[in-house]
């Protein structure tokens, strides 16, 4: 009884010097990690995205893609999907702020395709118009149309120079498509008709959006040219592409790897980082613009 009781009071004791005790200081608090603000325009905050301007120095990026089939085997989307990620890689490396997805270009050569949306060629201006003036009226005043689809080859240069006509008071920049160069892995299909959904594409696609692709339906249709137009070379009619290549898939997407998706997203990225840098570094082009601009009102001024 004794014993027990003793034991009791040891304990009792001991709570109570430990309630008495000193409590262990609290580990010190790690400094917050000084990151960059997102890439993304939609994910700041008015209070980042003024920060993101200023650290970008007006500098943004407007991937433009499309909604139009790939092949049997890419989705829809699958250019917008490309090109913004080459982007947003690129602007991590050399910081720019990236405008959310922009799919409202040129395809009407696809109108017979299911899940293609083509809108007119004045919305499409228009909408063009409109969202760089926004960009530029929130800071962004060397604005890079980033390319990812190639029936967009002719309508971007188009609109560039369409700037030439009112005075804007920021610069626009159209980057081509540019996954190719020295040192590619040696091509298993013909790269004259690898344009789209082929091999490049494909393997880019592997790269970008894994998930998406479906390589083992690549041949379930023909991406061959059907060559149905006999017309002397630089002539030129819109339904050239529909001629040699109905199925709207140009190429082989069965032969693509990741070896060569490795080296085109990898080249692209580099690509666009240089195109940035450059852009950041170009005073000129608003200069000679703005002189085009005075000039134009008095063209037979001395």
């Amino acid at each position: 009884m004794y014993k027990s009781l003793l034991l009791s009071m040891c304990t009792l004791c001991a709570s109570i010097l430990q309630a008495q005790s000193p409590a262990s200081p609290p580990a010190p608090s790690q400094p917050p990690a000084q990151n960059k603000p997102s890439v993304h325009w939609e994910e700041l905050t008015a209070a980042d995205f003024r920060d993101g301007i200023a650290r970008a120095q007006g500098t943004c990026l407007l991937p433009f893609g499309i909604l139009e089939k790939h092949g049997p085997h890419l989705p829809l989307g699958n250019d917008l999907l490309n090109v913004r990620y080459a982007a947003l890689n690129a602007a991590q490396q050399e910081y720019a702020i990236v405008f959310p997805e922009y799919y409202f270009g040129q395809i009407f050569e696809a109108r017979q395709q299911p899940g293609t949306v083509a809108y007119s060629a004045r919305l499409q201006l228009e909408m063009l118009q409109e969202t760089t003036d926004e960009m530029a009226r929130n800071g962004c005043k060397k604005i890079i149309i980033v390319n990812g689809h190639g029936g967009n080859n002719s309508l971007l240069p188009y609109f560039a120079q369409t700037q030439l006509s009112t005075p804007h008071d920021f610069v626009v920049y159209v980057l081509g498509i540019m996954r190719g160069g020295p040192g590619e892995p040696k091509h298993k299909s013909n790269p004259a008709t690898d344009m789209h959904a082929g091999e490049s594409e494909t393997s880019m696609s592997m790269i970008a959006r894994p998930d998406l692709v479906h390589l083992d339906r690549a041949s379930q249709e023909s991406g061959v040219d059907q060559a149905r137009l006999k017309l002397p070379e630089g002539l030129y009619t819109g339904i050239w592409w529909y001629a040699r290549f109905p199925n709207h898939y140009a190429g082989e997407g069965a032969a693509a790897s990741r070896e060569l998706g490795e080296f085109e997203a990898k080249t692209w990225i580099n690509g666009i980082v240089q195109a940035i840098r450059a852009v950041k570094a170009d005073q000129e082009s608003l200069r000679l613009q703005n002189e085009f601009y005075e000039r134009s009102k008095r063209p037979l001024a001395p």
